[in-house]
């Protein structure tokens, strides 16, 4: 069933709207999903300009999301959110933050419609968005308060085929140990499970790391992994989860790297991240995992040294597209079936 993805340009001073261009230049992108648009269609073009490619825009009445993907054009949803002289490229402002949150919740209002099946956006920048006037951490947290969303979710990384979650994200590392709970690493194995089997996979295999080295030598070296992982592990597996661990962080990647894992279930933000980028900076993808619609970014940011020049790397969107497609098209084909 091919998905229909909501597509934005996100920050307009970064790489986004280059890397869009590129994107939607690829010969097999009409073929993987229906596309729409929203943005501002200026931003798209100079996007165009930075990718040196072309291709046509077809723009739409803000009431009719009924014919796309029906002509050689991407119709787009077309917005008025920044000017062409607030573009300022490489620059944290106002207007930039202004533009992606304008642009992300007329995207979303398209979910919320059943207009579209998922949202991919190129990178934001966390500065311009808090300039803009977000109060949340990050855009997460941002898209679940205005789907008014109180489920669990978290970002979730991928690379290739593997994935990981965390127990704790953006606090300090002092702090880890103390925020860590049986009901946090139960949650954190029932997302890594529940985004591959939406992406596809039918009895994800799932390893949990260990928060202490050596996974804390048998209470050596620290006993959350005898108090706390260890119990949460054997209540996950309860609920029918192909679950393991937890294993020393310094190898559990490697059996993730090898194929022998779906996902990793890390205790803190650098845990997981580091591994990640080790691998494969420029294929990583971020999931806004647990909401109510697929929704994915590249995972590497806004990129203001290159912003402009025609030299980013597709890998990671071209990743982020690619498995919206297959989440995309599992979560049409469900909501068609309630």
């Amino acid at each position: 069933m091919k998905p229909r993805i909501a597509v934005i340009h996100g920050e307009p001073a970064g790489i986004g709207p280059e890397l869009i261009g590129k994107l939607l230049a690829e010969p097999d992108i009409k073929e993987k999903a229906d596309i729409i648009l929203v943005g501002d269609r200026h931003v798209f073009e100079m996007g165009m300009r930075q990718a040196e490619t072309e291709w046509s825009i077809r723009e739409l009445d803000k009431n009719d999301q009924t014919e796309w993907g029906h002509d050689a054009a991407y119709p787009l949803l077309s917005m008025s959110t920044i000017d062409k002289k607030s573009v300022r490229i490489a620059q944290i402002s106002e207007a930039g933050g202004t533009a992606s949150l304008r642009n992300l919740d007329r995207a979303l209002d398209l979910t919320v419609r059943n207009d579209a099946d998922a949202v991919l956006f190129g990178p934001f920048n966390k500065a311009s968005l808090h300039l803009a006037g977000m109060k949340e951490e990050d855009e997460h947290r941002y898209i679940a308060r205005y789907l008014n969303f109180c489920g669990y979710h978290s970002e979730v990384n991928m690379l290739d085929e593997l994935i990981t979650t965390r127990v704790t994200s953006h606090i300090a590392l002092r702090n880890v140990a103390k925020s860590i709970d049986v009901d946090g690493i139960i949650n954190a194995i029932k997302l890594a499970n529940d985004t591959l089997i939406a992406a596809g996979k039918t009895r994800p295999k799932i390893g949990v790391a260990a928060l202490n080295p050596h996974a804390g030598d048998n209470g050596n070296f620290g006993t959350e992994e005898i108090d706390i992982l260890a119990p949460a592990i054997e209540m996950a597996r309860g609920l029918q989860i192909d679950v393991d661990g937890p294993w020393p962080s310094d190898t559990v990647f490697l059996r993730g790297r090898d194929g022998k894992l779906d996902a990793v279930v890390t205790m803190y933000h650098d845990q997981g991240q580091i591994a990640m980028k080790m691998m494969g900076f420029d294929r990583g993808v971020t999931i806004a995992a647990g909401l109510p619609v697929p929704i994915a970014t590249p995972a590497h940011g806004t990129a203001f040294d290159i912003a402009g020049k025609g030299i980013a790397n597709l890998n990671a969107t071209r990743k982020a597209f690619d498995i919206l497609c297959r989440m995309g098209a599992n979560f049409r084909r469900n909501r068609l079936a309630a």
